[in-house]
């Protein structure tokens, strides 16, 4: 008989989860085994079981197409986390029914595609005797152990086109244009984007920003003759002494929704400079569409490195960038450990070297 593998996704969607599926499928059917879909992230596992076969049929288009067909779920039974960076550990119960899940489905294994907070449920799971493997996913980047997660240069990509956008209409109405975008309380995506994109203010959580500093920028490009301005603000900035902005109340279970510090800054900055200023809150448009080449080629090696690990029966671990190559850690070696950008960071030190202001 058949040996038989689980795939399933959680988190937030982003470009290069179907990419992943596919190769996880493919790399395992070349070693003879199934692969089984579990449909709307780990509630899959508990009854009634949702499934579906990851079959010829259905990876068919999938290397290109964004989201993921096995669905996925941020909120729910299976949320590990409270608050900013709080985690909670699952009742025993339910982690049972995982084991259960197993057992029932005839799975030897789970490759368990997340960031933070999906990897987190996955290590309690290995914890508690399911044999699982991880693979990194979430457009933030903030993944420790890992250079890169997928999906992080496809976001990368959406931002720096939207910015490419903006300076058109910026110069044409010599307006300051202020894009708001993802990250949480990691600046990878503005300070990439930013650079790519020609910004002239990049404003991240790791560097605590005044107006003072980006209004000086604003003064100094009018005197020489610049009349336009490009600020770009990852979500979880923060004014020097100031706190994060929200665009909602805490939930019981999950994090803090960001949201808001584009219109804030796009404000304070017309006020103070009288420059007309616009914002754009590129939002889940970073998480559409088709993956870029690099996250294509990414998730395709990280998906084929998974199916490595379970089939040395190498648990427990997440499959990694290191260095310049593929690899694997512990899962409990990425999780609850942010990885946010160094000030003091080559990136960083090239945009200062450029002309942008950082905001401090």
């Amino acid at each position: 008989m058949s040996k038989s593998i689980g795939v399933v996704t959680g988190g937030g969607d982003c470009p290069g989860l179907n990419t992943v599926i596919r190769a996880v499928a493919k790399a395992a059917a070349k070693r003879g085994w199934e692969c089984v879909g579990i449909v709307g992230g780990y509630d899959g596992l508990l009854e009634p079981r949702q499934t579906r076969p990851l079959d010829y049929h259905a990876l068919s288009g999938l290397l290109t197409r964004g989201g993921t067909i096995l669905g996925t779920a941020s909120r729910g039974k299976f949320s590990a986390k409270v608050g900013h960076g709080e985690s909670r550990a699952l009742p025993k119960e339910l982690l049972d029914g995982v084991k259960a899940g197993m057992d029932a489905l005839g799975l030897f294994a789970l490759v368990a595609i997340g960031g933070d907070g999906s990897l987190s449920i996955a290590q309690q799971m290995f914890e508690h005797g399911v044999p699982v493997v991880g693979i990194p996913k979430t457009i933030d980047n903030d993944l420790e152990g890992t250079l890169f997660t997928f999906g992080f240069d496809s976001a990368v990509s959406a931002a720096t086109d939207a910015l490419d956008r903006l300076h058109t209409t910026a110069e044409s109405h010599n307006r300051v244009m202020v894009l708001e975008v993802m990250g949480r309380y990691a600046g990878w995506i503005a300070l990439w984007s930013g650079v790519a994109g020609g910004a002239d203010v990049i404003l991240i959580p790791e560097i605590p920003f005044t107006y003072e500093s980006v209004c000086a920028k604003i003064r100094e490009r009018e005197q020489l003759g610049r009349t336009f301005t490009i600020i770009i603000v990852a979500e979880g900035a923060r004014e020097k002494g100031g706190g994060f902005v929200t665009s909602g109340a805490p939930t019981k279970v999950g994090e803090a929704r960001l949201g808001g510090i584009g219109a804030v800054v796009s404000v304070e900055v017309e006020k103070r400079t009288g420059k007309e200023s616009r914002v754009c809150v590129l939002g889940h448009l970073q998480r559409g569409g088709s993956p870029t080449t690099f996250d294509r080629a990414l998730c395709s090696t990280f998906g084929a490195e998974a199916v490595e690990l379970v089939a040395a029966g190498d648990f427990g671990k997440m499959v990694a960038f290191t260095d310049d190559q593929i690899g694997a850690i512990k899962i409990s070696d990425a999780v609850g450990r942010l990885k946010t950008v160094r000030p003091d960071g080559n990136l960083v030190r090239a945009a200062r070297a450029l002309g942008i202001c950082l905001g401090d």
